[in-house]
């Protein structure tokens, strides 16, 4: 999608990117890309450009003063990616922003010399996107979005809400190396808690649905949603089934909770690109990508949706209330 028709789009919700006469400019403008892993219409995507814009402006980045932002947004479709890169990469930017593994992966295949600010990825490293967090090297760095060992603690928080559980869904996505290593995590704790039982689903699996009926059709059940931009793009049908199924859910991200997922414990995503504004306006003003390290969030956040649990007759304990940093009514 072409940057005039998200700043159309985003219009409605509103999202007000300030546009200043060219007498008035004071320094060049500046021009980065922003290859997002959402559909320009999804409200999660923006919210977090919102924050980025945000951040942006009060770094004194202001839209069509001295600043030019092309967008393209893939939305989890693979052809995409790649395609949107090359005219990311063809526009000449100054620097481009990725947002999650695939925009980071189609970017590393296309450029060099153009820095890259990625953000909302699991493991760089592992990836091979960077060689150390303390010591990016190349023309990347960025924001991480949580470790895997958060993942034991979806399956901990989902026995603690689900009394009874025996088996857990896990829906992850199988072509990412963050999505082996989530279920990875998940299966050990699994394996050394208790006698837990663990059905992988893949979130780009045209059967995914079929694969949740069957599942659902014996009791003790629940699902974990681990994080993965395919996941994201479908977590409205993910959560949809989930309810018809009684499924309680545990997910990576509190956004998900709006689709009806009973908690979620996880960093605050929009948070994150505010602090990668700071990278982009360091990069800007000449700093180098390999000499910013790779930053881990800093706070996470246990969220509980009572409505959910009202829906699915669960009754959530005391203890997990209290503990919580926010529960939705």
């Amino acid at each position: 999608m072409r940057r005039r028709d998200f700043i159309a789009s985003v219009a409605a919700t509103a999202m007000v990117w300030p546009v200043a006469s060219h007498a008035q400019q004071a320094r060049p403008i500046r021009k980065i890309g922003v290859l997002l892993n959402y559909l320009s219409g999804d409200l999660e995507g923006q919210a977090r450009m919102r924050a980025f814009a945000t951040a942006m402006r009060n770094l004194g980045w202001i839209e069509g003063e001295n600043l030019q932002t092309e967008i393209r947004f893939a939305g989890d479709e693979a052809d995409r990616y790649p395609r949107y890169a090359k005219e990311l990469v063809e526009a000449a930017p100054d620097l481009i922003v990725a947002s999650a593994s695939p925009s980071v992966e189609a970017l590393q295949g296309l450029t060099h010399n153009v820095p890259v600010v990625f953000v909302n990825v699991i493991d760089p490293v592992g990836a091979g996107f960077v060689k150390s967090l303390a010591r990016p090297s190349g023309n990347m760095t960025g924001f991480t979005v949580f470790e895997y060992s958060i993942s034991g603690k979806w399956l901990e928080l989902l026995k603690e809400l689900t009394p009874g559980l025996k088996r857990v869904a896990v829906v992850r996505d199988p072509s990412l190396a963050a999505g082996i290593g989530q279920f990875a995590v998940i299966q050990s704790l699994a394996s050394s808690t208790s006698e837990m039982e663990l059905t992988a689903l893949d979130p780009r699996d045209r059967e995914i649905e079929r694969g949740l009926t069957e599942f659902a059709g014996e009791p003790g059940g629940g699902m974990i949603i681990t994080a993965s931009s395919s996941a994201s793009t479908r977590r409205q049908q993910l959560l949809s089934l989930a309810l018809r199924y009684r499924l309680p859910t545990v997910c990576p991200l509190r956004f998900y909770l709006v689709d009806g997922g009973l908690a979620a414990y996880g960093p605050d995503i929009p948070a994150i690109y505010s602090r990668a504004a700071d990278y982009v306006d360091r990069i800007l003003k000449g700093a180098r990508p390999a000499d910013l390290p790779v930053q881990a969030p800093t706070r996470y956040e246990l969220v509980i949706n009572s409505k959910a649990a009202k829906a699915l007759a669960l009754s959530v304990p005391a203890s997990l209330l209290a503990r919580a940093d926010e529960v939705i009514e």
